[in-house]
């Protein structure tokens, strides 16, 4: 399910990446071992049918351009090889990690790998950054955009160049990830009390979001009872 960042992750050990269109796409189509995950406002399915070992980082926002060295919206709502990013470093990074002898090892490797990529100046771009952190997905984008200083159109440009979503988009994960721990958290919760916690208008708007963003609804994920929050089983 959506959480709003870019993910890249490395399988050092199994397959590559097969993607499903949705729960009906019985052939799939594959990406590759080193892929970017593109933030997200929709779910996606994936083939675990084999076991795989893999190290990965979940990116603040306005790091993905400064790592891959393209604007976040480039690849947003999808996943692409990082090979096509980064080329032969990507495939020099597979086989460091094949050959570790141990899972600090590995991590250590990545990170280090990914701190080397940082640029030493650049930065992200100070109206954003500061429209992220007081970033509230109840209060709308037009007081971010009061805020910045900067028309509506190029605010949004700036903002989808740096984390991938439009601000209205990203504020609407922000909410379902607030929706989505509380599920979690309760065993049998008020579903009107609980939307209106997180910040939805009303039951009916929670239901639609949550059906949106997560494929099923609240009291499916619910009765699923799934071992990571965001990963649904799909039953064949």
């Amino acid at each position: 399910m959506p959480t709003g960042g870019v993910h890249i992750v490395v399988r050092f050990v199994g397959a590559r990446l097969r993607l499903f269109e949705g729960p009906d796409d019985a052939v799939g189509h594959t990406v590759g071992t080193a892929i970017v995950g593109g933030a997200r406002s929709a779910y996606y399915v994936r083939d675990v049918s084999a076991p795989v070992w893999s190290v990965g980082a979940e990116l603040f926002p306005g790091a993905a351009p400064l790592l891959l060295g393209v604007p976040a919206d480039e690849f947003a709502e999808r996943h692409i090889s990082l090979d096509d990013l980064w080329g032969r470093d990507a495939i020099e990074l597979q086989e460091q990690l094949a050959l570790a002898g141990a899972a600090d090892e590995r991590l250590a490797i990545f990170e280090s790998v990914l701190l080397a990529r940082m640029p030493r100046v650049r930065g992200m771009h100070p109206a954003i950054a500061e429209a992220l952190s007081g970033f509230d997905a109840r209060g709308g984008v037009r007081a971010l955009v009061a805020r910045s200083g900067y028309s509506h159109r190029r605010f949004v440009a700036l903002f989808r160049a740096s984390v991938g979503l439009s601000p209205k988009r990203y504020g609407r994960i922000l909410r379902f990830q607030s929706a989505l721990a509380r599920v979690a958290e309760r065993a049998a919760p008020a579903w009107a009390d609980l939307a209106l916690a997180a910040g939805y208008s009303d039951q009916s708007h929670f239901n639609r979001d949550f059906r949106a963003f997560a494929g099923v609804t609240p009291g499916h994920y619910r009765d699923l009872a799934p071992l990571e929050a965001h990963h649904v089983p799909l039953r064949a």
